[in-house]
This record gives C-alpha cells, sequence and structure tokens, in this order.
C-alpha cells in the first residue's frame, strides 16, 4: 500500500459483531475491520456488560476503508444487504439494545448519505416495514476483547458461526461478487 492512500472509517452495527465483520472484511477496498463497542455510557464496556444490557453500547465493527476502492455508499448498500434494519434491538434470535441497528457517523457527509439511503429505501418500500437504524455521530469506540477478532475465520465450524455467520457472510459474496477482494 502507498504510503500516501487516505484511508476513511465507518462504524455501523448490525446485530453480531462476528457476522458483520465476516461479511465486510471480504469487499475490495476494506482495509480492516474491528469488532468493538460503541454507543453506550459505561466508560469502560466489556463483552460481559454488553451482553447483559448493562452498558448501553451496540456491538459494532469499525470498517477502514479505501475510498479510491470502495465508498461509502457502497458499504451502506452491503451494511442493508447482510441485515434486517426493521426489527427494533434484534437481529434473528439475537435480541437487546446491544444487537440494534445503527449507523455512527464519522461526518457530516456520512450522515448524509446514510439519511439519504434510508429515505430511499424507506421510500422504495425495499421492506414491509420501516428502516428503525439510527443514525448517530461517531463516540468512542471500544475494541472487542482480542478472542472475537477474526471469530469466524478462526471458528467456522462453530454452531453459531455456521447457523449465522456463514450465511449472511455467503450472502454479501454472492450479491458482492464483482466488488470480493482478489483470491
Amino acid at each position: 500500500m502507498p504510503d500516501t492512500m487516505t484511508t476513511q472509517k465507518t462504524t455501523l452495527a448490525g446485530g453480531c459483531f462476528w457476522c458483520t465483520e465476516a461479511a465486510f472484511e471480504q469487499l475490495d477496498g476494506v482495509i480492516s475491520v474491528l469488532p468493538g463497542y460503541m454507543g453506550g455510557h459505561d466508560p469502560q464496556p466489556t463483552y460481559e456488560s454488553v451482553c447483559r444490557g448493562d452498558s448501553g453500547h451496540a456491538e459494532v465493527v469499525q470498517i477502514e476503508f479505501d475510498p479510491a476502492k470502495i465508498d461509502f455508499e457502497t458499504l451502506l448498500t452491503a451494511f442493508f444487504t447482510i441485515h434486517d434494519p426493521t426489527t427494533l434491538n434484534r437481529q434473528g434470535h439475537d435480541a437487546g439494545t446491544q444487537y440494534r441497528s445503527a449507523i455512527f457517523c464519522h461526518d457530516a457527509s456520512q450522515q448524509a448519505l446514510a439519511q439519504a439511503m434510508i429515505a430511499r429505501l424507506n421510500g422504495d418500500g425495499v421492506w414491509s416495514s420501516p428502516i428503525v437504524t439510527e443514525v448517530t455521530p461517531a463516540s468512542t469506540f471500544f475494541v472487542a476483547e482480542e478472542y472475537h477478532h477474526q471469530y469466524f475465520r478462526r471458528n467456522p465450524h462453530q454452531g453459531y458461526c455456521m447457523a449465522v455467520v456463514a450465511p449472511k457472510a455467503q450472502k454479501l459474496r454472492k450479491v458482492f461478487a464483482d466488488r470480493l477482494k482478489p483470491a
């Protein structure tokens, strides 16, 4: 990578961060995907406090990307492809505020694009219910504990990974076949 490359970040919450990490790390132009926590009140959240709903944080992924290879709008399209943005505080069997759908914007441009895409998707009637995805400014990002990093890659045969993570990663590969990282 050239030293002059300018990267951007986005932080997305679409249910379990194992799922979103496994999906987004496949896209060409995505440099890194870190699981973590954002949007809560606890100054030192842990996986346990987030899972109990005590911290107010959502499970998120912070994505560093090269906008010359993939733009924010494409990342949002992928985001809305791999999760259900119409269920409040739930993705499948995962329930609680930690699994809410949220876009944590790093600048005004991201916020405007996110709000415009949600309005367009709602207007087009893509889902039978309205999108409940939060669009808020990014706050402090807390990196998740190391054992969550690349969880699916390291545990592909674990039950949850096979039943929930793999189908989301596969859906992204199918829909974004022309945008995947080179093999």
